[in-house]
């Protein structure tokens, strides 16, 4: 018992002296102090209506904890994945044998019935929402009616191999003619679900060249670059920000939104730090300041850290614009998980984030995207469409198990934010998938941005420091 209370007391004042750090730090920002990682954060975010300021406000103070609360309930928190797909780009380096990187994924009886029985629907089963009993069936499903009524009550949906191989090409091609993002097939032997809750995204340690490779591949390979002169010699392999605003509208978004969901990734691994082993071999996840400053400190990145933060803003104000404007849509879906008081939360929770989102004004505006001449904006989405398509395939050559499960997400997330905002309302379609996917994403951003706060609370006043890191050689950290 002396032992439990010592370390409860050790801990506790661990926790106390973390927020005392905070404190104090946070006090002496008022003083005006600014370190030089965050000297782009003010003012307009480009190719927006809004200011930095605003969109901090407005994510700190409405919607990082409303978000936090939605995402824990059932139907969001579980993610059917398959982290089994070989890369299609590469031979597979193989698996990253850190235990850091394992992901646990859920045996199928902790899974809502309702989840599974919806997914049984939508691919045409025989089987049907009903409210369940109370804990649902024995085989896990929460329909309560016999075999014999199913099979009595079924459609006859048997057709001929040519009319369902017809059938097969146009589902194909309506589906891939919307999507932005590359979907793990349902019936996919190595699909599983995960709780994104128990798998928390951290830094594992996965780095080197087959981190390397994926943002090379992702920045050199698939985003735009600039027009070259006749007489040029070529530009440098490496996006930078004077390069990037020499482009047209649709080519700097897609790099910002690149840049964004980057630097998003960059600050979830430096505020979820393995710090120590702990105390009696308790792991202690923390910020790490030095990681934060090697990332986006413009000494160490040849003056491009700052941009790349701001950047985040951007593409968190492109997912907000594809919340809003799918609102109504989600405003009717039942988020249905077979758990009647779970549900009756959640429907609460989702509509208290949509009403929240609506009060923002100063969305992103899609509607100066894609506009001229008819022939080359097609084009010009098309490709677009095609080289995010491709930067979603990418994520299969991640070697990092927990770092495939949320690159996976996040980009998915980002991918069906897009397709809402370049679908037609009327013809808009979203599978659970998308939208776990879609408010996951945000939730990440979300989170990017209050830690963004953290960090600047414990770096202000450290304007003065001249400290020398390694300058990386490459921009993909």
């Amino acid at each position: 018992m002396v032992y439990v209370m010592r370390l409860m007391l050790l801990c506790f004042c661990f926790v106390c002296l973390q927020d005392k750090v905070l404190l104090d730090a946070q006090k002496h920002n008022k003083s005006g102090a600014l370190h030089r990682c965050f000297c782009e954060l003010d003012g307009q975010v480009d190719d927006c209506n809004c200011k930095v300021e605003s969109v901090a406000d407005f994510n700190n103070l409405k919607i990082y904890e409303r978000l936090r609360t939605l995402l824990t309930r059932n139907f969001f928190k579980f993610f059917k994945v398959n982290l089994d797909k070989t890369c299609p780009f590469w031979p597979d380096d193989g698996s990253c044998a850190l235990e850091s990187c394992a992901v646990c994924p859920c045996p199928d009886d902790q899974v809502p019935c309702g989840l599974k029985d919806k997914e049984e629907i939508s691919h045409g089963k025989e089987k049907y929402l009903k409210e369940p009993e109370a804990g649902g069936n024995a085989d896990g499903s929460c329909d309560s009616r016999s075999d014999e009524e199913i099979r009595l009550s079924a459609l006859d949906t048997t057709i001929s191999k040519e009319s369902e191989a017809a059938f097969k090409t146009w589902m194909e091609h309506d589906d891939n003619s919307a999507d932005f993002c590359e979907l793990d097939d349902e019936q996919s032997v190595g699909m599983q679900y995960v709780d994104m809750t128990l798998n928390p995204e951290r830094y594992t340690g996965y780095k080197g060249e087959s981190a390397w490779r994926i943002w090379n591949s992702i920045y050199n390979e698939n985003c735009f670059k600039p027009d070259q002169p006749a007489n040029s010699e070529g530009y440098k392999s490496l996006l930078t920000d004077k390069s990037v605003r020499e482009m047209c509208l649709e080519k700097r978004v897609f790099y910002r939104l690149v840049s964004g969901l980057h630097s998003s990734i960059n600050i979830h691994l430096c505020a979820n730090y393995l710090l120590s082993g702990g105390l009696f071999g308790v792991e202690t996840w923390g910020l790490n300041v030095n990681e934060f400053k090697k990332r986006f400190d413009p000494e160490t990145t040849d003056g491009e850290g700052p941009i790349r933060l701001k950047n985040l803003y951007f593409t968190y104000l492109v997912v907000l614009r594809a919340i809003a404007k799918a609102a109504p849509l989600f405003e009717q879906e039942t988020f249905y998980t077979g758990e009647d008081k779970e549900d009756e939360r959640l429907q609460d929770d989702v509509i208290d984030v949509l009403h929240t989102i609506k009060q923002f004004s100063n969305h992103f505006n899609e509607s100066t995207m894609f506009q001229g001449d008819k022939l080359q904006a097609k084009r010009l989405k098309d490709e677009f469409r095609n080289h995010f398509l491709n930067i979603s395939r990418i994520m299969d050559c991640v070697g990092c198990d927990k770092c495939k499960l949320w690159g996976k997400l996040q980009i998915q997330g980002l991918g069906t934010a897009l397709k809402i905002l370049f679908s037609s309302p009327e013809s808009l379609s979203l599978r659970r998938q998308e939208i776990v996917a879609l408010f996951n994403g945000f939730g990440r951003l979300s989170s990017s941005i209050y830690e963004v706060r953290e960090f600047q609370a414990l770096l202000s006043g450290d304007t003065a420091d001249k400290e020398k890191m390694p300058s990386s050689k490459s921009p993909f950290l």
